[in-house]
């Protein structure tokens, strides 16, 4: 039996296979409608549309922004954001009036529900318009 002989690199081989190991470029993050100057606020609707934009301020947060990075999210991401968001929870819950905590919290459940909304109707968009016949 003849050895194998190893492969030969050449300059098209690593131009072929560096396209699998090179990182995605980040995708641009758009920027808010209304930066925030120091002690002002930021609105949660867009000036024009009057659509929310919580959105947008979410897509810059370093943690959100960290997790996407590879493309993925793990378990152990979205345990952190768990962390993070009881912990918020935790410190103004307790300074609302019960009139505001409920409006606050109707505000979570519809703020999520859109939320789910806006990823199903993606996922949905996005899917095959053709079915498959095999």
């Amino acid at each position: 039996m003849a050895k194998r002989q190893p492969k030969k690199t050449t300059k098209t081989t690593k131009a072929k296979t560096a396209w699998r190991t090179a990182k995605k470029p980040a995708k641009a993050v758009p920027k808010p409608a209304a930066r925030a100057k120091p002690g002002k606020r930021v609105s949660w609707l867009d000036a024009k549309s009057q659509k929310p934009v919580i959105d947008r301020y979410a897509r810059q947060l370093g943690p959100f922004i960290s997790a996407m990075a590879d493309g993925r999210i793990n378990a152990d991401e979205v345990a952190a954001q768990e962390t993070r968001v009881a912990k918020l929870m935790k410190a103004i819950e307790p300074k609302l009036d019960d009139a505001m905590h409920e409006k606050i919290t109707q505000l979570l459940c519809e703020l999520t529900a859109y939320d789910l909304m806006q990823v199903l109707h993606s996922m949905y968009a996005a899917r095959p318009k053709v079915a498959f016949r095999g």
